[in-house]
């Protein structure tokens, strides 16, 4: 007696019957209507492009890696172009999803707008941007904004670090930071510089943080800047500064309860920008924004950054519907 074996062709096949699809052949694995059997972890394939923020990008990655586990057929690519550069890519269509260390910009959203691209803004999480300095460094455990201000100021003289503190040895100061289409690039440079893009210029740069460590972990004279999360996971290579308002509060270190209460004074959030075209029209893409907002609390703290709360995560969803 033959087995009865349902194949895959012939649940399709089914399938467009009954959603009056007149042909199975021309049907696009990433288009197929999101109420069809596509969200059964066998059959959701197709892939889901993100990039930008490098600091956002070590929970897309982490989710990504979660969401492998139960769709093992699709494909999630995630780059770390920085913010800007993710930007440049999601207004015209060429990725599905944008990481973001700061908000959209309006030259962004018209750009957007010209090229027909709608999309939904999702807050994920805080971060409070840490200043480094290399662990060796014994000497200064604080910094003023003002002090900050003065060294990455435009134009800046300060080279040395006794230039800032009469108390702080005669030794070159190495500076290290974000790129130009680095989002903590822009967020850093409005606070401390009082002008997004504001800054001196010669510093070594890159989008890449995991650089901005090894440079910083190899320098005994170093500052640097980056997100609270790379500094997590590299806590033998680097030693954190207190950050002080000059408002009476003092010196505060980020951590997860300065982070979330806003005491600290350089708290940004993130984002995740969704092309609601890709969300409504290729099912992985639902899905993975779906488990995304599922998983993001949980993976987040992992991570070293702060979740927004649960309610937050819910209602995320209903902006991209």
């Amino acid at each position: 007696m033959k087995n009865n074996i349902i194949r895959p062709s012939l649940i399709l096949l089914n399938l467009c019957i009954v959603l009056n699809i007149i042909s199975c052949s021309t049907i696009d694995e990433n288009q197929i209507p999101s109420t069809s059997i596509t969200t059964n972890s066998i059959y959701l394939k197709g892939t889901v492009e993100v990039d930008g923020s490098s600091t956002l990008a070590p929970l897309s990655e982490a989710v990504a890696e979660e969401f492998k586990k139960t769709y093992s057929k699709a494909n999630i690519l995630v780059g770390i172009s920085g913010t800007g550069g993710g930007f440049k890519r999601f207004v015209i269509g060429e990725i599905d999803i944008a990481d973001a260390s700061r908000a959209i910009k309006d030259s962004e959203i018209s750009q957007a707008k010209e090229n027909g691209i709608d999309y939904a803004e999702l807050r994920v999480g805080m971060d409070g941007l840490s200043v480094m300095v290399n662990p060796n460094n014994n000497f200064v455990n604080c910094l003023t904004l003002t002090e900050l201000n003065l060294v990455w100021k435009p134009g800046s003289a300060v080279n040395n670090w006794n230039q800032l503190r009469s108390t702080f040895p005669n030794k070159k100061m190495r500076l290290y930071g974000p790129g130009t289409d680095s989002g903590t690039f822009g967020f850093f440079t409005e606070i401390i510089n009082g002008e997004e893009g504001a800054s001196r210029d010669d510093y070594t740069a890159s989008e890449d943080d995991n650089v901005l460590v090894q440079g910083i972990a190899g320098d005994n004279y170093a500052l640097g800047y980056f997100g609270y999360a790379y500094y997590l996971s590299n806590k033998d290579k680097l030693k954190v500064l207190g950050i002080d308002k000059e408002d009476g509060n003092g010196c505060i270190i980020p951590d997860f309860s300065t982070i979330d209460s806003d005491l600290y004074p350089i708290t940004r959030p993130l984002y995740i920008y969704v092309n609601k075209f890709s969300y409504n029209t290729k099912p992985v893409v639902k899905e993975f924004v779906k488990f995304y907002m599922e998983q993001a609390a949980k993976l987040i703290t992992e991570i070293g950054y702060v979740p927004v709360k649960d309610e937050e995560y819910k209602s995320n969803l209903d902006k991209v519907r």
